[in-house]
């Protein structure tokens, strides 16, 4: 008996090592591949380009399109971003305006909303109530 589990570990073993390699191989891989966080560029590399993940294209055909960033994002979209994190999101028209006031301050505190983000999921959710 205790020889037939000797034999299952040692069994075992080559399958942990290849998942050890995997994952060695993994975070070597994205570290080799990530850009240096002290800031240094390296030799050659333009000193005045930003240091982010983002790729920057250029063209100088006619169809290039200008890239528009969003930067305010509507209630709706903020109740859908947070919301589906935890659980599926609930229609505005299933609460009161005063029970979704409820709701909200309790859900602010427990997924970690930022003020503004709450106000602005408030606000959509009172609008749409249809109570």
């Amino acid at each position: 008996m205790k020889k037939s589990k000797q034999l299952r570990a040692l069994a075992q073993m080559p399958v942990l090592l290849v998942i050890a390699a995997v994952v060695i191989g993994g975070v070597a891989s994205t570290l080799y591949s990530a850009e240096p966080a002290d800031g240094l560029s390296s030799p050659g590399a333009d000193s005045t380009a930003s240091q982010t993940n983002s790729v920057e294209t250029v063209t100088n055909s006619p169809d290039a399109r200008e890239v528009v960033v969003k930067t305010d994002i509507s209630g709706a979209e903020l109740y859908s971003m947070h919301c589906n994190r935890c659980h599926p999101e609930r229609y505005p028209t299933e609460r009161t305006a005063a029970q979704w006031k409820t709701i909200m301050l309790h859900m602010q505190v427990r997924a970690n909303i930022p003020v503004s983000q709450a106000r602005q999921i408030l606000k959509y959710l009172q609008d749409n109530s249809g109570r």
